[in-house]
């Protein structure tokens, strides 16, 4: 059974993109926000599951979380997030696959305190970190109320976000050292044992879920924001069916400061250097996510997503010219033209996508956890699939440099 959460435990990497309040005293921990700061946070996620004690399969999932401060006011935050989750077989060293995407608004005060509407699935973990309102030494402990939500839509037809306290424990453990610099290190820890109530009209469900997570958390002081987290968790699913699920594994996420685009210069360095080395059928435009590069009439081996020869000379430029913004994620996204069925289109151009990604990812465009494929079939056209002229605009992969 594939647990379709998005972000598995490492959702917890969305509950430190605020930024802490330069402190008073040096063990004062706050949050501070200022409106129009972005930032993104990647994860990875390394889970195993087990189903009725036997191993089932295991996971390798990236999580890009983009975060927007859209209004600071009294020390509190309205933020704007996008949860984006992929996943790849594990072990497996080429590209990640698009699986989910959620979008959440909340406010958050300067004690890391949630306020959200019951329609958001994401975060799963909320009000962690949660800082009391005094000064902490050094090997001082605290406990505060948190909260898990969990979407079980897909598995169990649970059609609200399924909720249930939880009570953190924290531990300031003094300074550290992490890749070079000093950090603040909290040590950050919970168990669960949740015993739920009958859901109406679903025939499968979690009846009980007991486990626990066990974070380390790098909080920057003198910068005023978090730098990194770590985690540990073991948890156990009993279904009304009888039947169990356990996730076990390991995660960490690295919240990153997003720099501004300057969108449309952006796009039109790129198009004179697509003009420059003569590279046809493409196209280059400005999107809310960022800078789009549309290949289209890209050229495979007849249904199949084996690039001819003549597409790989195109996308060696294309990676010189992606390698001069290396900071920037990608996302890779497959099209085809209306021919054949639904599932055929979805499967040939999630294929085609991931074939972009990885000849991008052999050239040294990007680095693994920096490119993420999806395919949309031919859902999004941009021409008229009447003509030989429309499909071949509609055959297409669309790669996005990102702004944040």
């Amino acid at each position: 059974m594939k647990r379709k959460r998005p972000s598995i435990r490492a959702a917890f990497a969305l509950l430190i993109v605020a930024v802490a309040a330069p402190h008073l005293a040096a063990e004062r921990f706050r949050f501070r926000y200022e409106t129009g700061a972005r930032y993104r946070i990647v994860s990875r996620v390394d889970e195993k599951v087990y189903i009725n004690d036997e191993f089932s399969h295991r996971a390798d999932i990236l999580n890009r979380i983009a975060v927007s401060v859209v209004e600071a006011r009294d020390g509190t935050g309205t933020l704007e997030v996008v949860f984006q989750t992929s996943e790849r077989a594990f072990g497996r060293t080429d590209v990640y696959e698009w699986s989910e995407e959620y979008e959440s608004r909340y406010v958050r005060d300067a004690w890391g305190v949630y306020e959200i509407g019951e329609e958001y699935f994401m975060p799963v973990v909320r009000n962690v970190p949660r800082f009391p309102d005094r000064d902490i030494a050094p090997g001082e402990s605290w406990t505060a109320p948190g909260e898990e939500v969990h979407d079980f839509r897909a598995n169990f037809g649970v059609s609200n976000a399924y909720r249930f306290p939880i009570e953190v424990s924290y531990t300031y453990l003094g300074r550290d050292r992490l890749d070079g610099t000093m950090y603040d290190k909290i040590s950050i820890r919970y168990t669960v044992f949740h015993k739920a109530a009958p859901q109406p009209g679903v025939s499968l469900y979690p009846v009980r879920i007991f486990g626990y997570s066990d974070q380390i958390l790098y909080w920057d002081n003198l910068a005023g924001r978090p730098y990194h987290y770590s985690e540990e968790f073991d948890f156990f699913f009993t279904l009304s069916s009888g039947d169990t699920v356990e996730y076990i594994g390991t995660a960490e996420a690295t919240v990153i400061e997003s720099t501004g685009m300057a969108k449309a210069d952006l796009a039109d360095e790129i198009r004179e250097e697509l003009d420059r080395s003569a590279v046809e059928d493409t196209e280059v435009s400005v999107s809310d996510e960022g800078v789009v590069l549309s290949l289209q009439n890209i050229q495979f081996l007849p249904d199949s997503s084996i690039l001819q020869d003549s597409e790989k000379d195109k996308l060696q430029i294309v990676a010189e010219i992606l390698k001069r913004y290396p900071e920037r994620d990608i996302l890779i996204v497959g099209h085809t033209a209306l021919a054949g069925t639904a599932a055929g289109r979805q499967y040939l151009s999630e294929k085609r996508a991931r074939a972009v990604g990885n000849y991008l990812l052999e050239l040294r465009a990007r680095r693994e956890e920096q490119i993420v494929t999806r395919g949309m079939g031919a859902r999004e056209p941009i021409a008229d699939n009447s003509t030989e002229e429309g499909r071949r605009k509609n055959r297409r992969v669309e790669i996005t440099i990102l702004e944040n």
